[in-house]
């Protein structure tokens, strides 16, 4: 199914998609580097190497269309509760602007208070997840809030009544178990058959890791784990989408691993088509 075209004139009464960085990482289990990623992205969509259309044709620099909120600020990053509070009200802040959050990650941790804010004024929320990694760990290495939970602790609240992952392939027998417990609908990667059209009748919050892509596609992340999805797949599953989004993050581009732009740009890419998928409905 093709992407519907976007009415320009249109977006302006609706929520508007609203970028919001959330510049932590150290709740990552491996390397430091994700925290320096929302100034890469922002870098990343200016850059004139590409313009600021998306693919169906809606200029994210016309009015309406996509705000920028800067960046949360964090208290003692070494204070985890507090940041993750910090991270929820900035979210939080946003929608109570009438805003409707596109939060830029950090690591995936950032992903559990993002969720909870938007989850406490969007009941029914529908969770859409894109990663290589399932991240249900009850704790990783004693961490219960590390990178690798935020899903786990999302479902154990009750705050989402369904959560659909897709490009899973690193599962292990306690995450299947996790998987099961909380009842994920999982498409891993060892059944993938082409992308596919996500539907939802309810509010949607979508959370992109970038590990989801091949590492083919994509060298500035923290953990590259081979046989996964192209950009071309992603995109396509973005613009096939057919849900209302409230909210969504992109997390886990890691600058210190690509010193050229070109992580960056593929983090920018996928924002500009978020923000097309948030206008389609």
């Amino acid at each position: 199914m093709a992407a519907r075209g976007l009415d320009p004139a249109a977006v302006t009464a609706r929520g508007t998609p609203t970028l919001l960085g959330a510049p932590y990482d150290l709740a990552s289990s491996h390397l430091r580097g994700p925290a320096l990623a929302p100034a890469a992205i922002r870098a990343a969509l200016a850059n004139p190497s590409s313009n600021t259309w998306t693919e169906d044709l809606l200029d994210i620099t016309a009015p309406g269309v996509l705000a920028d909120a800067g960046d949360v600020s964090l208290p003692d990053p070494t204070d985890g509760p507090a940041v993750r509070a910090a991270i929820e009200a900035g979210v939080a802040a946003v929608i109570e602007r009438g805003g409707r959050p596109l939060t830029l990650g950090g690591d995936h941790s950032i992903s559990y208070p993002a969720i909870r804010a938007v989850a406490e004024r969007h009941p029914g929320l529908t969770v859409v997840h894109f990663d290589a990694h399932s991240d249900l760990y009850d704790e990783f290495e004693g961490d219960r809030y590390s990178h690798a939970c935020p899903f786990s602790r999302v479902m154990e609240e009750g705050r989402v009544a369904r959560l659909i992952q897709v490009g899973i392939r690193t599962i292990s027998a306690h995450q299947r178990a996790q998987i099961d417990r909380f009842g994920v609908e999982v498409h891993e990667m060892r059944h993938w058959s082409g992308p596919f059209a996500i539907a939802a009748a309810g509010p949607v919050y979508l959370s992109l890791d970038l590990d989801v892509l091949d590492p083919g596609f994509i060298t500035g992340i923290s953990h590259p784990e081979p046989g996964g999805l192209s950009v071309r797949d992603v995109v396509t599953m973005l613009q096939r989408l057919e849900a209302t989004l409230v909210g969504a993050d992109v997390v886990e581009l890691n600058p210190r691993e690509d010193s050229s732009p070109r992580s960056g740009l593929v983090a920018a890419k996928m924002v500009k088509e978020l923000v097309a998928a948030f206008h389609r409905r």
